[in-house]
């Protein structure tokens, strides 16, 4: 695959550009990460999502420990090219390390943020290490 295309991207100081797992079918934001050069390539290259884990400093590949992967059905840029937008198949229906659908499950209410949406699954079994 050519990746010309990944020299117009505007990565930001540490090289890294931030990224939005939206849901294929839904719509539905599930997740926002980082990607560096070589993840946006192997996300593109392989049709499977992959970030760089910036508390690890390593790549990461979405679903490597849980199994929830991510398949690529669409990758877009905004009109910047500062951002990336994947549109996902979210395997498993978990792309939340708490086990839940989405990391955005979290609504303010009345000046405080309460939990909204289920756990559909005990990270801890997810993450058996």
């Amino acid at each position: 695959m050519n990746s010309n295309w990944l020299d117009g991207i505007q990565w930001n100081e540490q090289g890294l550009v931030p990224a939005i797992a939206q849901e294929a079918g839904s719509g539905k934001v599930l997740m926002v990460a980082w990607m560096n050069r070589e993840a946006l390539e192997l996300t593109a290259s392989s049709g499977k999502a992959v970030y760089w884990s910036r508390s690890r400093r390593k790549l990461w590949r979405k679903g490597e420990e849980s199994g929830h992967e991510q398949i690529v059905h669409e990758l877009r840029t905004d009109c910047d090219n500062d951002v990336i937008l994947l549109q996902v198949d979210q395997v498993g229906g978990i792309a939340c390390h708490t086990g839940r659908h989405n990391c955005f499950f979290r609504r303010l209410e009345q000046g405080q943020l309460k939990t909204v949406d289920p756990q559909l699954k005990d990270p801890n079994i997810i993450y058996r290490g």
